[in-house]
Parts: structure tokens; C-alpha cells; sequence
């Protein structure tokens, strides 16, 4: 063997080593299922087939597209492998776990695996949810003894409450905070990297040290474009990364922001993707879902797992769910190993 050929072999054996290495979790109490999860999600980098985990968002507290996996059963003859909801009740002006918890729970137990969101309302506002306030100071969140810090606190608590409920039921939840902190559009967002570190290493030493919510998996997702890892709270703090992205191109040009992501030592996936129609908005429904498929083989080849988001955005909405869902890259619900969700898994 020629001395050239001899080095590429190792290169690629010890490369092969890397990626088979088991994941360490954020969380050294993380529970044994969800340890489990974490290291399957892992495991799919690098497989030949069947290594892209199919997703689909369901909804919010109260306006919800909850009939979209069976919808896309239908249509198709093959479950999302994974489910997303969110605890915004933007009609109350709050969160509420009750209907979602309830949709998750479900899913969990038919054998799927489940992430959860939350836009979050805003602690500092005056009345209202605030989701798009502007010029909210992070830091006032952290100050004790402050009214704002009184409702942060309660916001946490609201959240922790439901996702221990799910933890007391054997859940593991994808748990995706914050998402999209690189763009302005939402309270949290486009602010001082430290500031934002701080806020999410507070989230996770509550979560994790005073309400030990050991089911979780944390998920770090900024949007597509500039300063995807400008953000990022640490290896000790994020279990799983990827990118919200809407876009009809899924290449490198359209979706900014992956090839330094993707340098980080965690899974990566689409945490949210959606076609976006011609006039760069809300898609009209003619979306080619085989492109997708595609694109993510080719040029996105990190990708473990993706979250089409709400119903407008989904392929059962959209052209080719059939090819796209039987596509031999895609992972669906019927395809994951037994015991790693549902009734058979151990908690």
C-alpha cells in the first residue's frame, strides 16, 4: 500500500472512531432513556440509509394541527418519527402545558420521540405576551428580588411544571429554549452573547440542579444567517444543535450558517424547516418535498433529524410526501429500534 494511501485508510478509520464515540450528555444526572436517545440520535451520523429522523410541529397551546401525523399517514403510510409542540397560550397571554403535554404523551407512547419549544413571553413586559418586544436588558431577567426576576422565576416554573409531568410519565422531550437568539424578531433575540450565555446557563442549573428534570435533552437552534455559534452556551450546556430555516433552495447559499455550526461536537439537524413560496412568505403549497430530501443529503450531510414546522409548511401540505417520507435517507416512527420510546421503554 502506498505510504499516501496508507495515511488516507487512518484518516478515515480514526474519523469513523469519532463519529462512533458515545455522546456525553449536558446533563451528568440525565436519565438512562434519555441517555439512550442522545446516543441514538448520535449513531445516525454517518449511517448509509435510514439515518435522517422524519419531524413534524403540531402546535401550540390552543392552535394546534394535531391531526397532521395522521394526515401525513395517510398520505404517505409511514409516521414522523418525531413531534414537536409548544407551550405558548398566546390567547392568555401565558403558557400552558395541559393540551400539549397531553399530544406529546400520546405520541410517546405510540412509539414516537418528542421536542418542545416555547416562545417565551416577555418577564419585563407591561401587559400583553410581548413576544416581539424590543429593547428587553437580559440581565434584568438574573437580578433577585426584582419584580421582573418574580416573573422569570414563575415563567421557569410554569415550564418546569409541565415538562416534570412528562418526566413522571416517562417522557424524554427534545427541549429546544430560545430559539432563533441570533435574529431580532423575538424578545430574547439579537442580544449581547454573554447576556443570553448567562440566561441560558440559568435555565439549565434550574432545570437540571433545583427541579432536576433529568429527561431533557437541550437543543441549541439559531436561525439560518450570521452568528449561528456567536450564541452558543457551551459544551456543557447543549446536547443536540441545528437550524431554523425557511427556504425553497436547500444549499449552502440558502442556508447560511451551517458550515461553522456544524463544526460543533454535538448531533446536528433542521430544529424548524419550511418551503417559503415565491414571494419568500407563507408557501403555496407546491413545494417539491423530494428537494429537500436532497438537499440534505448532499449538502447538509450532518443532518440527523428535522422538524417541519406547522401545518402550512408540512409535506402533507405540499407535493411528493409519499416519495419524500419513503425516501431511503428518511428514519420514521415505524423504523426506530423497540424501547427507545413508547410503552416498552424503561424509564
Amino acid at each position: 500500500m502506498r505510504p499516501f494511501h496508507r495515511l488516507l485508510v487512518y484518516f478515515l478509520l480514526f474519523a469513523s472512531c469519532l463519529a462512533a464515540a458515545p455522546a456525553t450528555p449536558a446533563n451528568p444526572a440525565a436519565s438512562p432513556q434519555a441517555l439512550k436517545i442522545l446516543a441514538f440520535i448520535a449513531s445516525l451520523e454517518g449511517r448509509h440509509g435510514r439515518h435522517i429522523l422524519t419531524g413534524q410541529f403540531l402546535g401550540y397551546a390552543t392552535q394546534d394541527s394535531r391531526n397532521l401525523p395522521d394526515k401525513i399517514h395517510a398520505e404517505t403510510g409511514c409516521w414522523p418519527a418525531l413531534i414537536g409542540v409548544d407551550y405558548a397560550d398566546f390567547n392568555r397571554d401565558t403558557l400552558d402545558t395541559r393540551l400539549p403535554n397531553r399530544t406529546a404523551l400520546a405520541y410517546w407512547r405510540d412509539g414516537g420521540l418528542v421536542t418542545i419549544s416555547t416562545h417565551l413571553y416577555d418577564p419585563t413586559a407591561k401587559s400583553g405576551y410581548g413576544l416581539r418586544d424590543k429593547n428587553v436588558t437580559l440581565d434584568a431577567l438574573l437580578t433577585p428580588g426584582t419584580k421582573v426576576n418574580r416573573r422569570w422565576r414563575h415563567e421557569l416554573d410554569l415550564i418546569a411544571d409541565g415538562l416534570d409531568q412528562l418526566q413522571k410519565d416517562g417522557v424524554v422531550v427534545l427541549w429546544r429554549p430560545f430559539h432563533e437568539m441570533n435574529g431580532g424578531w423575538f424578545w430574547w433575540g439579537h442580544k449581547d452573547p454573554a447576556s443570553f450565555v448567562r440566561l441560558w446557563r440559568d435555565m439549565f442549573d434550574y432545570f437540571t440542579k433545583t427541579r432536576h428534570l433529568d429527561n431533557l435533552l437541550w437543543v441549541y437552534a439559531p436561525n439560518h444567517g450570521q452568528d449561528t455559534t456567536a450564541y452558543y452556551p457551551g459544551d456543557a450546556y447543549v446536547d443536540i444543535v441545528g437550524l431554523d430555516s425557511y427556504t425553497n433552495h436547500v444549499d449552502p447559499q440558502h442556508v447560511p450558517g451551517y458550515a461553522v455550526e456544524s463544526k460543533l461536537p454535538k448531533p446536528w439537524g433542521f430544529t424548524e424547516f419550511g418551503p417559503t413560496g415565491s414571494t419568500g412568505g407563507q408557501p403555496s403549497g407546491n413545494f417539491d418535498y423530494r428537494e429537500f430530501a436532497y438537499g440534505m443529503t448532499a449538502y447538509f450531510q450532518r443532518t440527523t433529524f428535522f422538524l417541519c414546522w406547522d401545518a402550512n409548511w408540512s409535506p402533507a401540505n405540499n407535493r411528493f410526501a409519499r416519495e419524500f417520507y419513503r425516501s431511503p435517507e428518511m428514519l420514521n416512527r415505524e423504523d426506530l429500534p423497540a424501547g427507545l420510546a413508547g410503552s416498552t421503554a424503561k424509564p
